[in-house]
């Protein structure tokens, strides 16, 4: 046995192919006497004979301990600064009207950035109060449906919409609470199409200064903001990327912030109450990703913005956080089942060959895009039983007509899985469920969430009759 010269550097040769790496499971997964995944007790080969594959299995538990651990760290890390921080879901990574109810029950607010979102939250029964609202480009119905709710935040994104919004705030006779979303011009170390502070992409009012008016569009932003009388300007927010763990980029972003803070101050008179450091914590999809306790994150950001404001003669304002992915990805695993496996032999580097085993599910980039959109990198492990076989370097794909459609690009798993074998990828709880498709005219997958030993459908699956319901020729 060794390492196959296919495999990335960072994937090690697992010294039992059965092992569960901690970290990119819920707490309740585990192996059982027989080998086989359980979460909170349940097999998954009850849970495929119950609901189908493919199948999103989400943990309860894991998710609402996620939640608190993010709202008791912040709140304690910030406690002597502000008296604790407000922690927004980011509900765009996987949003229902029952990861609704658990976030509000946790003691989280709720992101939305689209009137679909806010529709769930309604019908979840948030207050508007505890709703905030995202979005480069929204449209007067998702800006009135916000007035309408009394959102606690409007985030702004550009001048246009600011000029908007307080339009149809003026018209109705009211304010619109609003935050600013800015770009500071920090670097994220992630995917580009996920890094969303630097200047050249859609988010965001720029920072840096005109060259004719020699005022920046977030300078331009707060006057304007201040003076409309449709306008309760709360404060700033900045979101730099997601999947991040290098935490300079979020220090960095709220030193400048701070720094615009203190501008506002000196230029206006005026200290803003509010700034939202936005989230993208990165989780752990394979055993290359590190990420950081929710305690740790705390304490440093802590630091950096008490530390920040004290230089610059500054209260500390109240604090926001949008974590989303690094609440309910890992709490989720995506199961399959195994159809065609097949061997091929790959040219190697140094002029040899090896071979690779291409094991095919019943899913795909229909029910995670995230490797075709930005080569995301996921695990996988053999569900329904254990083996003693040797592991070989795998490669999970799906059933879509794109060669592109790759689930799991490097993977160890045991030599004889085969057809009818059920396949467990974990750290799917995130933007899978929320990006999939109908591609190929495939229905998407149900949600089953569990908890003490009882498993319970809080989305169900799409059938045919669904495919079909809306093509009226």
């Amino acid at each position: 046995m060794s390492i196959s010269p296919l495999a990335p550097q960072w994937l090690s040769f697992p010294e039992d192919s059965n092992a569960l790496r901690p970290g990119m499971w819920a707490q309740d997964v585990l192996r059982g006497g027989n080998g086989e995944l359980e979460i909170s007790g349940i097999p998954v080969s009850a849970l495929a004979a119950e609901f189908g594959t493919p199948l999103f299995v989400v943990s309860e538990a894991d998710f609402r301990a996620r939640a608190r651990d993010f709202k008791d760290s912040f709140d304690a890390a910030f406690a002597d600064a502000c008296g604790g921080v407000d922690v927004y879901y980011a509900g765009k990574a996987f949003l229902c009207t029952e990861i609704a109810r658990w976030v509000a029950s946790e003691g989280l607010r709720l992101d939305t950035c689209s009137g679909g979102e806010l529709a769930v939250a309604a019908r979840a029964g948030i207050p508007g109060a505890n709703l905030g609202l995202h979005g480069n480009n929204k449209s007067d119905a998702e800006l009135n449906r916000a007035l309408d709710m009394e959102l606690g935040r409007i985030v702004v994104d550009s001048l246009p919409e600011l000029h908007r919004l307080g339009a149809l705030a003026q018209e109705r006779g009211v304010q619109a609470n609003v935050m600013l979303r800015l770009t500071p011009g920090v670097h994220a170390h992630t995917h580009e199409f996920i890094a969303t502070a630097h200047e050249d992409q859609k988010f965001g009012l720029s920072m840096a200064a005109d060259r004719g008016s020699g005022m920046s569009p977030a300078s331009e932003a707060v006057a304007t903001a201040l003076q409309n009388p449709g306008i309760r300007l709360l404060g700033l927010h900045s979101h730099i990327g997601s999947q991040i763990f290098d935490p300079a980029g979020f220090e960095e972003a709220a030193r400048r912030l701070l720094g615009f803070l203190a501008e506002v101050k000196q230029l206006h008179g005026v200290e803003l109450p509010e700034l939202d450091l936005g989230g993208g914590y990165g989780i752990a999809y394979t055993e290359a990703d590190t990420p950081r306790p929710a305690a740790e994150i705390a304490k440093a950001m802590a630091a950096v913005v008490s530390g920040t404001c004290a230089a610059l003669g500054l209260a500390v304002p109240r604090i926001s956080i949008e974590p989303g992915r690094a609440i309910v990805g890992p709490t989720t695993f995506t199961l399959y089942r195994a159809g065609t496996v097949k061997t091929v032999r790959v040219d190697t580097a140094d002029g040899g060959s090896a071979e690779r085993r291409y094991v095919s599910v019943d899913g795909g980039m229909s029910d995670n895009a995230r490797p075709v959109l930005y080569d995301a990198d996921y695990s996988a492990v053999l569900a329904s039983r254990a083996s003693e076989h040797d592991a070989v370097i795998s490669r999970v794909v799906g059933k879509h007509c794109e060669s592109g459609d790759i689930v799991v690009r490097d993977v160890y798993l045991p030599s004889d899985v085969d057809h009818g074998d059920l396949v467990a990828v974990p750290g799917t709880g995130a933007y899978c469920w929320a990006l999939a498709s109908n591609y190929n005219y495939i229905a998407r997958p149900p949600v089953v969430a569990v908890r003490d030993g009882a498993a319970r459908l809080i989305i169900r699956g799409e059938t045919e009759e669904d495919l079909l319901a809306r093509d009226v020729s």
